[in-house]
């Protein structure tokens, strides 16, 4: 693998995409995203001819994502044509639409892995996440009939307030099914630039339990990794942010091309452009392309600059994708118990806001919260 994305590096070969296939979804999750209606995704033609372009650009890993992706009925007529094309694929779902004859027909097809979202052991947080009534159960039902059908199956459980205190008991429960854990504490903002979801961000002593704890936190960043490569990580770090628009991109369901999911960077659309002319030559991409480590406002000479998981599109989120991404300097201090000078200058300003509020600053006294949680304002 190391070898792999050392020569797709190379030689600009875009290794992963991450395909939605719709926004529809039977669930309304809290922390959700996306816009759930229909605004008029791809047809089954297309998946095809744009699969074709994929296969033809050197893509290896197809990550076939939504939204739901039960809720295309022509769901297993694209995953078959993408095994005939020999990509890995592995889905994401949540499950809930999952019954034996599906289960039997995604091994058959010898789908990679299977990704499912579970939010807690407990079925009222969970469903209470989901809005959907017995999703829970569902769920489980769906992860447990992958598993007998020899599926590799893993739960992704995305921390927020309603679940914060639920995440040791859910990768007891994925251990108890013989099933992969994955934990992620970061809400992502809304694709349209909305980031009131980001009010549901766990506190940062909560945060800060879970970076300390190796069992949990685990590949929290396995698909936004930067690509390994000849260099020593430390030294990769130094030239490379991540692999967003590198050797991975994301893909809507409506064509649109993006650096990464997280990345909403418009990059073209493979309705109106071969997806290997939009790989090669779209000037957003490039622009990303040419960013490095010693590019990065603040983040080159940073104490974390070795150890951060800096994602550029919340960066990009937050106003400027060659500067610090102020989720990421949290996870940072979270890790460390050291501040970034970007969070203490973040600490500053807000303690100048609250002064001129007339609040009193010993709220914010350094010892008690060293930080300024921005994904609370």
């Amino acid at each position: 693998m190391h070898e792999l994305g050392a020569k797709a590096l190379k030689l600009g070969i875009p290794l992963s995409v991450q395909l939605d296939l719709t926004y529809r979804c039977n669930e309304r999750c809290v922390h959700c995203y996306l816009d759930h209606d229909d605004h008029g995704e791809m047809t089954t033609a297309e998946i095809k001819n744009l699969l074709d372009q994929l296969a033809e650009a050197g893509v290896f890993f197809l990550i076939l994502s939504g939204g739901e992706i039960f809720l295309r009925q022509d769901l297993f007529e694209i995953v078959e044509y993408a095994r005939k094309l020999t990509f890995s694929v592995k889905l994401k779902t949540n499950a809930v639409m999952i019954r034996k004859s599906r289960a039997a027909r995604i091994a058959a097809l010898g789908v990679e892995s299977v990704q499912i979202s579970v939010y807690s052991h407990r079925a009222e947080v969970h469903d209470a996440i989901t809005k959907l009534p017995g999703s829970f159960r569902r769920t489980l039902e769906g992860a447990r009939l992958l598993k007998a059908h020899g599926v590799r199956v893993s739960f992704a459980n995305v921390l927020m307030k309603h679940n914060v205190d639920d995440q040791r008991e859910v990768q007891a429960l994925a251990a108890d099914l013989a099933i992969g854990y994955h934990v992620d504490p970061t809400i992502t903002p809304m694709m349209d630039g909305d980031r009131s979801i980001l009010d549901l961000n766990i506190a940062p002593e909560e945060l800060e339990q879970v970076f300390r704890d190796s069992t949990l936190v685990g590949n929290v960043e396995e698909f936004c990794a930067p690509p390994a490569g000849p260099l020593a990580q430390a030294d990769a770090l130094d030239t490379l942010p991540c692999s967003a628009g590198h050797t991975a991109c994301y893909i809507s369901p409506y064509g649109e091309v993006f650096p990464c999911v997280q990345f909403p960077l418009l990059s073209g659309n493979v309705r109106q452009t071969r997806f290997l002319d939009i790989w090669q030559h779209s000037a957003p991409l490039k622009e990303v392309r040419a960013i490095t480590m010693a590019d990065l406002q603040g983040c080159s000479s940073c104490t974390h600059g070795s150890s951060c998981s800096r994602c550029p599109g919340l960066a990009h989120l937050e106003g400027n994708m060659r500067g610090p991404s102020t989720q990421d300097c949290e996870k940072s201090f979270a890790r460390t118990g050291v501040p970034s000078v970007h969070l203490l200058q973040e600490q500053s300003a807000g303690a100048g806001k609250r002064a001129a509020a007339g609040v009193d600053p010993r709220s914010a006294v350094p010892g008690k919260h060293p930080v300024v949680w921005m994904a609370q304002s």
